[in-house]
C-alpha cells in the first residue's frame, strides 16, 4: 500500500471521528424528537429521475407532531456522474404543543436547485452537495444557501450494493443573503442497509442548530428514520443523498 493510501485513509478516517465526536458533544441535556422521511425516486431512465419525498418532524420520539412537508422534482445525471436537480415543496409548521395542531405558525413554498458530486477514496464515498433555495413563508420572499458534505462507509461489501449495511454521517451548513447570514447546522450519524436497489432504510441521531438573534442559538436533537424507495429503471443507480 503506497504512502499516498495510507494518508487518503487516515484523512477520511479523522473526518468521520471529529464528525462523530462533534455530534455527540453537541447533542447532550436535550429532548429527544422524532424526524421520519419516505423518499421515492422513480427513474425513466440512467440520467432522468423523478422524485417525492414525504418528511413529519415531532418534539418527541412518537408525539407531538408539528411539523410535515411534502416535495417533488426531477434530476438528471451528466456524463461525470454529477446531478442536477429541481424541485418544489410545501413546508408547514404547527402550533406546540400538539399533533399537527393549529393554527398554522409557518407555512412556506420553496423551489430549490441542487448540483451533487461525488469521490471515493479507498472504500468511502464522499458527496458534495450544494443547494440554491428561493422560499415564501407566510408569504414573504428569502433567499437560502445550503452545502452538505456526507460520507458513506460501507461496511460487509466494498461498496454499497444489495444487502449491505453502511454508516453514514453528514454535516450540513445554511445561510442566507440577508443578515445574521449563517442560520443553521445539522449533523447526522448513523446507520443505514440497503436491501436491494428498491428499498435502503436508514436511521441515525441528528443535532440541528438553528442560530437565534435573541438567545445566540437553539439546537434540537432528533433520532432520524428515513426509508427510501427506487422504481423503474432496472440498470438505475441507487441515490442516496437526496432526502432533505
Amino acid at each position: 500500500m503506497s504512502w499516498v493510501s495510507l494518508q487518503r485513509r487516515s484523512w477520511s478516517g479523522s473526518f468521520i471521528i471529529l464528525l462523530f465526536f462533534h455530534f455527540i458533544s453537541s447533542a447532550q441535556n436535550n429532548v429527544l424528537g422524532g424526524w421520519y422521511i419516505v423518499n421515492l425516486n422513480y427513474h425513466l431512465n440512467q440520467k432522468f429521475t423523478l422524485y417525492s419525498e414525504i418528511q413529519t418532524r415531532s418534539q418527541h420520539v412518537t408525539d407531538d407532531f408539528y411539523y410535515h412537508e411534502l416535495k417533488a422534482g426531477a434530476s438528471y445525471t451528466l456524463p461525470g456522474k454529477e446531478v442536477v436537480f429541481v424541485g418544489f415543496g410545501n413546508y408547514k409548521s404547527y402550533t406546540y404543543p400538539g399533533n399537527f395542531k393549529k393554527p398554522v405558525t409557518v407555512n412556506e413554498n420553496r423551489i430549490w436547485e441542487q448540483f451533487t458530486m461525488s469521490n471515493t477514496i479507498s472504500r468511502i464515498k464522499f458527496e458534495h452537495r450544494y443547494r440554491i433555495e428561493q422560499r415564501w413563508l407566510n408569504g414573504e420572499y428569502h433567499n437560502r444557501f445550503r452545502y452538505r458534505l456526507a460520507a458513506y462507509v460501507p461496511i460487509n461489501h466494498a461498496t454499497i450494493k444489495d444487502n449491505t449495511l453502511f454508516i453514514s454521517v453528514f454535516d450540513e451548513v445554511f445561510f442566507t443573503d440577508e443578515p445574521p447570514y449563517f442560520l443553521r447546522n445539522r449533523v447526522f450519524a448513523g446507520p443505514g442497509y440497503q436491501i436491494s436497489k428498491l428499498l435502503t432504510i436508514q436511521t441515525g441521531f441528528l443535532r440541528q442548530f438553528d442560530y437565534n438573534t435573541t438567545d445566540n442559538g437553539t439546537g434540537k436533537n432528533f433520532i432520524q428514520v428515513s426509508l427510501l424507495f427506487n422504481a423503474g429503471n432496472s440498470n438505475r443507480t441507487v441515490n442516496h443523498s437526496d432526502a432533505d
